[in-house]
């Protein structure tokens, strides 16, 4: 079923537009040592979110810019308001064809309607979701994000319940 759903999630090929959040995450278990993104045997996954929208993830190599930029200029169109917290590899939307706002969770949590907490309460989700299973393979990894993905996108269990049918019948 998770295929499915995965393929289901990954056939989306629409391009963001309006206000847009932007976040790195890292999933996976408790480890002894260094935590947060020096953490060994994290999967480091980014995720865009349109307010009241679907959100997309994906699992990547590194929160490099080099890696993210090619990932926001391909999902968001261009000059979008996007807003992001105050992590480096964001750096580059300040001279891109973005609009770019910074939440500096230090200094200010929210302002008005400027945060990204769509988009972090999405991971946060997906985090609790995950560690029920108590360790998800890497190799498996993809499967299980985009359920949270799904999950998530659909929103009540009852609109969930009539697209998990749905997909029973296309592929079964």
């Amino acid at each position: 079923m998770r295929e499915k759903i995965a393929l289901k999630q990954q056939d989306r090929s629409e391009q963001f537009c309006g206000k847009i959040e932007l976040d790195e995450s890292y999933f996976g278990g408790i480890q002894k040592g260094k935590r947060g993104r020096d953490a060994a045997g994290k999967i480091p996954i980014f995720g865009i979110l349109k307010r009241g929208a679907p959100v997309y993830t994906q699992i990547i190599e590194d929160t490099q810019t080099s890696t993210l930029m090619p990932l926001m200029r391909k999902k968001i169109m261009s000059n979008r308001i996007v807003y992001t917290d105050c992590y480096r590899s964001y750096n580059a939307l300040d001279v891109s064809e973005f609009k770019h706002y910074r939440m500096n969770h230090s200094k200010l949590f929210a302002h008005k309607h400027d945060d990204i907490h769509h988009i972090e309460n999405f991971c946060t989700q997906a985090k609790c979701h995950l560690r029920k299973y108590k360790g998800v393979p890497k190799n498996n990894f993809n499967l299980f994000l985009k359920e949270c993905e799904w999950r998530f996108n659909m929103g009540s269990p009852k609109k969930l319940l009539k697209d998990l049918k749905s997909i029973l019948k296309e592929y079964y």
